[in-house]
This record gives C-alpha cells, sequence and structure tokens, in this order.
C-alpha cells in the first residue's frame, strides 16, 4: 500500500518518513503546492500532509484540497472529519455546542449593536479570541466593560490583525526573562513592527464578528489530551507567571498522576463522536472541579510531546513507555484503508 507523503521539514513528515524507511512502507514525495497534485498521488492509496495556520499556502488551499480527495473517495490526513475546524473556533463553537460537549460558555456575535447590547449586561472578566491563532496568540483577558466597548467596536470597524507585533514581543521577552529563547527571538519580535508576517497578511483584518469565552479563574495550567484512534496521552500545561493563558507558555509537567482521568474518557468520546483520526482537546476545571473544554485541533507540536511517560487506551488502562505518536497515525491509516478493501 503506497502513501503520498508532502514533505515539510519540522513537520510530522520526518517522522512518517522514517517510520516508512523502517519498516518497509512503500511511499513517494509529492508536492501539495503543484498544479498536478491530482495527477502525482494517482499511484497511492493515502495521502498524508501536516499542513499549518501559520504558512500562507495553507491557509489558502489546504482544506480545498483535502475536502475535494474527500469527495473522491481518497483516504486522507487529516480527513474532513479532522480537519474542517482546525483554527476555527468559531466553527468549533458551534460543533462543540451541537453535540452536547462540556465546552467553556461561548458566545459569538455578527451584529455589533447585539454585541454592545450584551456588553452592558454581561458580568466580567471574559476572555477575548479571534477565530485563529495558536500558542495562545490572539487570546486576551478582558477584566470588564470599557475594554470589551473598545474590542466590540474595533471587531466592527478596523477589525484585529492575526499578528499582533506588541503581543508577539512581549511572548518573546517573557520567554527570554525565563531562559526559555534568545535574544535573536528578541529581535525577531522586534522586527515584526516593520514587516507583517505572510500568513497575517494573507489571512488579512479580522472583523464583522465578536468572540468571547466565561473566564474560568484559578487554573494554574490547562490540560492538553491526544487522541490517536484508541490511544491517548495528556499534558499539563503551566500558566505563564502573572497571566492567566498555559498554551504556548513552554512549562509542562508529564506526570500520570497529575492527569484527571475525566478528561481522557472525555476526549476519547468526543473523538468517537467526531469520528476523529485525530483530536487535541484543552482542559480547564471550574470551581466544582469539573473539566472544560476550551478548543479543539486536529494537530500538535512534536518534540513537546516526547517526555510523556505512556498512554492511555480507549478503556483507560495505562501503558506505560515511551511512543511515537506520529507513527500510530500512519498505522491507523493502513489499518483503516485495509479494512475498507476487505
Amino acid at each position: 500500500m503506497k502513501l503520498a507523503i508532502h514533505h515539510r521539514p519540522g513537520s510530522f513528515s520526518d517522522r512518517w518518513i522514517t517510520y516508512c524507511d523502517k519498516n518497509n512502507i512503500p511511499y513517494k514525495i509529492v508536492n501539495v503546492y503543484n498544479n498536478d497534485i491530482i495527477e502525482q498521488i494517482k499511484d497511492c492509496k493515502i495521502l498524508i500532509w501536516h499542513h499549518q495556520q501559520s504558512i500562507s499556502a495553507d491557509i489558502v488551499m489546504a482544506k480545498s484540497l483535502l475536502n475535494a480527495l474527500h469527495h473522491a473517495k481518497t483516504k486522507i490526513f487529516p480527513d474532513f472529519n479532522t480537519g474542517w475546524h482546525f483554527d476555527d473556533k468559531i466553527g468549533q463553537k458551534y460543533l462543540l455546542e451541537a453535540i452536547g460537549a462540556p465546552l467553556v460558555k461561548t458566545y459569538v456575535f455578527y451584529n455589533k449593536k447585539k454585541a454592545l447590547e450584551w456588553a452592558e449586561l454581561t458580568t466580567f472578566p471574559k476572555v477575548f479570541k479571534l477565530r485563529g491563532g495558536a500558542g495562545s496568540a490572539n487570546v486576551r483577558l478582558v477584566k470588564n466593560k470599557r475594554v470589551a466597548l473598545q474590542l466590540i467596536n474595533r471587531a466592527f470597524g478596523n477589525g484585529f490583525r492575526q499578528d499582533e507585533p506588541w503581543t508577539y514581543l512581549n511572548e518573546r521577552w517573557r520567554q527570554y526573562k525565563e531562559g526559555l529563547t534568545d535574544l535573536k527571538d528578541v529581535f525577531k519580535g522586534v522586527l515584526r513592527f516593520l514587516k507583517e508576517p505572510d500568513f497575517s497578511k494573507t489571512i488579512g483584518f479580522e472583523r464583522s464578528y465578536i468572540y468571547f469565552q466565561d473566564f474560568i479563574p484559578n487554573n494554574d495550567s490547562d490540560t492538553r489530551v491526544i487522541v490517536i484512534g484508541n490511544r491517548a496521552f495528556a499534558v499539563k500545561r503551566i500558566v505563564r507567571k502573572g497571566d492567566f493563558r498555559s498554551s504556548g507558555s513552554g512549562s509542562k509537567k508529564y506526570d500520570k498522576n497529575l492527569m484527571d482521568e475525566r478528561t481522557i474518557s472525555i476526549s476519547f468520546d468526543l473523538a468517537k463522536k467526531l469520528k476523529s483520526t485525530t483530536l487535541a482537546c484543552d482542559f480547564v476545571f471550574d470551581e466544582r472541579n469539573n473539566p472544560f473544554l476550551l478548543e479543539i485541533s486536529y494537530g500538535f507540536a512534536i518534540e513537546f510531546y516526547d517526555p510523556c511517560p505512556g498512554y492511555w487506551d480507549s478503556e483507560l488502562n495505562w501503558h506505560e513507555g515511551k511512543f511515537i505518536p506520529q507513527e500510530w497515525i500512519i498505522e491507523d491509516l493502513i489499518s483503516s484503508k485495509q479494512k475498507n478493501e476487505a
């Protein structure tokens, strides 16, 4: 069974290629950006591509190509169920509400008047987010009505850049002070004021909607659970010092005993309902210690999860030992394709 792999160094494809070489799995490297991509993959049973929200070409064409191949009955990763809601918090809101997932209460408005009326009556703080962005980019705590009204007026006026240079620079400076990066990276943050990244220019200004979530206080971390088939692993991501955000902080804990298994069970249930090949779920806990979802994704960082000491199966049995989750993706895709052809 021959695989087509779009290779981008630093993505899942590094490990996919290594795994195929090690296990004598036939594959070919393809370029999904080429005009003849459909012709390129005609001799392959499966196409796998780790596309990202920070690459302009991926933003423009990834979902278009993958959705077209989905309709043509080509086996792909990520498939439609796994990836259509990627980097789309608004889509995730409707999806998770529709299936009854324990989503933190979320509010989206497409009308300025209705948003302003809501802001006059609601309680604060709230969390403001743009529909896209990773590592807590475009996420801020709204402490009072005054700030909320400012954000609403901007959302229905000039709008927001996907890349806010002050936010990026402040984060680079925080990481530098904590020894997580170097001055070269800080300098890159300064350059953001002079040159907007290509992905941000591609997306353009975000406007004509506003997105808020309830703020759940007193969380010193969130729990990221990743489900791939009948296996799940988890990490606690520690909140930044003097902040409320944990995604992108760089601080994490892997001890199995720190993970609430309710988050594992909920994640398996969600993956089953959504028919997802992979599913990454971010949880926080309310004052009664109940887990609530913030958002979901199909992708995840690579080396960040390598220290995980083991994983759970779908019966919540623990399996001690190191693993490479990108290999599971290939194993599951091949197994599923073989079952469909049997």
